[in-house]
């Protein structure tokens, strides 16, 4: 199992996940589709699948497309277009695009717990985190071929390197939740967000928990990285990210509150209006 990281916009990610034995991969929350096709080609993998954390436009834009991409052949070459292109020629079917309720264009709805398959040997589980929006989904992801590789987690804009999404249709206490269920993961799973906010995220926590020897590591590699996705694990985020860690003295300080869904909420509320 492989993924690469695509830049589709100032801070966005779209993924490659590729199941390397059959050089067969999903697209993670596309957004520009050329942008993809291009890196897909110069790996040398076919894209089988789309994968969608959330409805809004910046993870869902491509699903269009990307849903609607033909394998076209013409004298025994193999090459993608959006079907627009005026090309009379045998089409194979659409890919798959599994999603959320919410989320358009999609082919194949996911809820909490559903699975499905990436090529011939990365399993998908979904998890449900609703908060960022109502439709947010998790994606586990695992290669069966490799059981000693270390897991990843899709995690949209749920979770981020060092902090979490803004909570657009939800509450404290489901991104409490939401946040409580990808901790349950193993600390060795990677996680690949959906934008690179870690540079404010990382100067936000440090401003919360100061006396935080693990945030000291988040803002070197912040700081020696221009990509900062896929170079963190769950583990890593309930040790810096103050968001996973509610319970600490420091950040009950900090916000003034006891309960994990207020300290959640004033986190949110200063993190909202931070500009350090």
């Amino acid at each position: 199992m492989k993924v690469v990281p695509v830049l589709v916009s100032a801070d966005n990610y779209a993924y490659l996940l590729i199941d390397e034995p059959s050089m067969k991969a999903a697209v993670v929350d596309v957004l520009d589709v050329e942008k993809v096709q291009a890196v897909a080609e110069k790996e040398g993998v076919s894209i089988v699948a789309g994968i969608t954390t959330h409805h809004h436009q910046d993870h869902s834009g491509g699903n269009k497309a990307c849903s609607q991409h033909r394998r076209y052949t013409i004298d025994g070459l193999k090459f993608a277009l959006v079907p627009n292109f005026k090309f009379k020629v045998s089409t194979y079917p659409s890919i798959p695009v599994y999603g959320g309720f919410d989320v358009p264009s999609k082919t194949d709805l996911v809820e909490d717990g559903g699975e499905f398959t990436v090529g011939d040997n990365i399993h998908v589980r979904c998890l449900a985190t609703p908060c960022h929006t109502k439709d947010s989904i998790c994606f586990h992801v695992t290669d069966t071929s490799n059981k000693s590789q270390s897991g990843g987690v899709f995690t949209g804009d749920t979770l981020f390197l060092g902090g979490c999404g803004r909570f657009f249709e939800g509450t404290a206490d489901q991104m409490h939740a939401a946040l409580s269920k990808l901790a349950t993961l193993p600390d060795d799973t990677i996680v690949y967000n959906g934008h690179e906010y870690t540079g404010g995220n990382v100067a936000f926590g440090k401003s919360i928990e100061p006396d935080n020897p693990a945030i000291d590591r988040l803002v070197k590699l912040a700081q020696e990285n221009k990509v900062t996705t896929g170079l963190t694990t769950i583990g890593d985020e309930k040790e810096w990210n103050v968001f996973m860690r509610l319970d600490k003295d420091a950040i009950k300080r900090a916000t003034g509150a006891e309960e994990p869904g207020a300290v959640m909420n004033k986190l949110r509320e200063l993190k909202n209006n931070f500009r350090g």
